[in-house]
């Protein structure tokens, strides 16, 4: 089995984290889904079944340590490539070699690629014949979707397998094990519960940033007169505060947290909406990146029905560019909290879409003569701006019975306020309004109300 990314540094050297590598399954933390027995990747694994794969989690979750004991268990051969820094002359190499190591000494290959999304369209192909053919068990390690990232063709010859983000309890079992196996701390510093379950939080189910965590903390830990160094409060105060949370900008788990604070606030939850916002500010996410989720929000989930929430979302935003933090950040916890418990209404943004869908679709409706503007006495003759009635001079400022979409629209409704917030009295209005417009004996073409809202 090829050497690993640590295997010729002293032990005494190397990462807390490549020393807590399990050695076999057994060690093996979280993941039961797949691996616990009788599960999908046990079965291949103690069978003898193995297959091409991608694996899909967010980091420090195992993919590449999985990887690594697939091959163990199998016997087979690892190797590896990174997607950052190989091209489709290292993936013909490594193919090569995989063939050379088959033919010539009878063992198999187990091709690992971590960053797999990051290979474009010709270098994905380049592994399709060899997958197919055999010559190597294709295992793709990728923190994104891989229905957006990867092939079709690709997939088609894979199973995808998810990874999910580790326990609290997992966390805890992996500290538990660190802190007192010989190649990881071996009993040699003092973590209270408290602490430990502290580091696992902090962690957000990431087992490398938990075992980094841990190594900082136990570096910096306190003297005692008698026994080993303790951590203590003081001790993770001081790492975590240099030690972000994860928050993987333009990944699955930047958007999945988008996806939640936006739902949060839609849904009526200050305190999820709250909790969301905060776990993108804490993880590193721009703050000015969250005001302008926090504007498209006012205008796609409330819209009409309370016209401040906007006003708020732009306020906000102006507080944050011109303070900063931490004063902006509370400006935009006021926002998200408003906007949580404004009456909802969708009207406008489905008005919008279905209206530019209409133009999309339809064909191009002049302006109507009455409305054309007519600066020149040319298109005065031409009869533009005739018969136009200027609202101000009609009564209540209306001119009942008058049309300003193209006739072959006339009667064309997209807009309409839902019974929500001020959104109550502008449809008030609006019926108001189309009653007048019934009444008139001045309409300009016969209309039949028609409704273009399929929402």
């Amino acid at each position: 089995m090829q050497e690993g990314l640590f295997d010729r540094t002293p032990v005494a050297h190397k990462p807390l984290a490549a020393r807590m590598r399990p050695a076999t399954l057994a060690e093996y933390v979280g993941q039961e889904h797949l691996v616990a027995p009788g599960r999908p990747l046990e079965r291949a694994v103690s069978q003898g079944q193995l297959h091409s794969m991608i694996l899909w989690g967010p980091p420090g979750v195992g993919k590449t340590t999985f990887a690594q004991l697939l091959a163990e268990t199998a016997s087979i051969h690892f190797e590896t490539l990174s997607a950052v820094l190989s091209g489709v002359k290292d993936i013909r190499a490594a193919v090569q070699a995989a063939k050379d190591r088959r033919d010539y000494q009878g063992q198999d290959t187990l091709l690992f690629v971590d960053e797999v999304h990051r290979f474009n369209k010709s270098q994905q192909d380049a592994f399709l014949p060899h997958i197919e053919e055999g010559t190597i068990f294709f295992v793709g390690a990728t923190t994104e979707n891989p229905s957006f990232e990867l092939n079709s063709a690709l997939l088609s010859r894979t199973r995808v397998y998810v990874l999910k983000d580790l326990t609290e309890n997992d966390i805890m079992a992996l500290l538990e094990r660190a802190l007192t196996v010989p190649q990881g701390l071996g009993g040699q510093v003092l973590v209270e519960q408290a602490q430990r379950l502290t580091i696992a939080r902090a962690a957000d189910g990431d087992a490398r940033r938990a075992l980094n965590i841990l190594e900082v903390a136990a570096d910096l830990a306190q003297p005692q007169d008698q026994g080993p160094p303790l951590i203590t409060d003081e001790t993770l105060t001081q790492v975590l505060q240099s030690s972000l949370r994860r928050f993987d900008k333009g990944g699955d788990v930047f958007y999945d947290q988008i996806s939640a604070l936006h739902k949060a606030v839609r849904g009526s939850d200050p305190d999820g909406s709250l909790y969301w916002m905060c776990r993108m500010l804490d993880g590193g996410c721009d703050p000015v990146y969250v005001a302008r989720r926090l504007v498209r929000i006012a205008s796609e989930d409330i819209g009409n029905a309370d016209p401040r929430a906007l006003e708020m979302a732009m306020s906000g935003w102006d507080v944050q560019e011109r303070l900063g933090s931490p004063e902006g950040e509370l400006a935009l916890a006021q926002v998200v909290t408003y906007l949580a418990l404004a009456p909802k209404s969708n009207a406008v943004y489905n008005a919008f879409n279905q209206c530019m869908a209409a133009i999309r679709e339809g064909s191009d409706e002049g302006v109507p003569v009455h409305l054309r503007n007519a600066p020149t006495s040319l298109l005065k003759d031409m009869g533009h701006g005739n018969e136009y009635r200027y609202a101000h001079d009609e009564p209540e400022a209306f001119a009942a019975g008058e049309v300003y979409l193209p006739e072959a629209l006339a009667g064309t409704r997209w807009y309409d306020p839902a019974p929500r917030g001020l959104e109550i009295r502008l449809g008030e209005k609006r019926q108001y309004l189309d009653r007048l417009n019934r009444e008139s004996s001045r309409q300009r073409y016969p209309q039949q109300p028609r409704n273009d809202n399929n929402s």
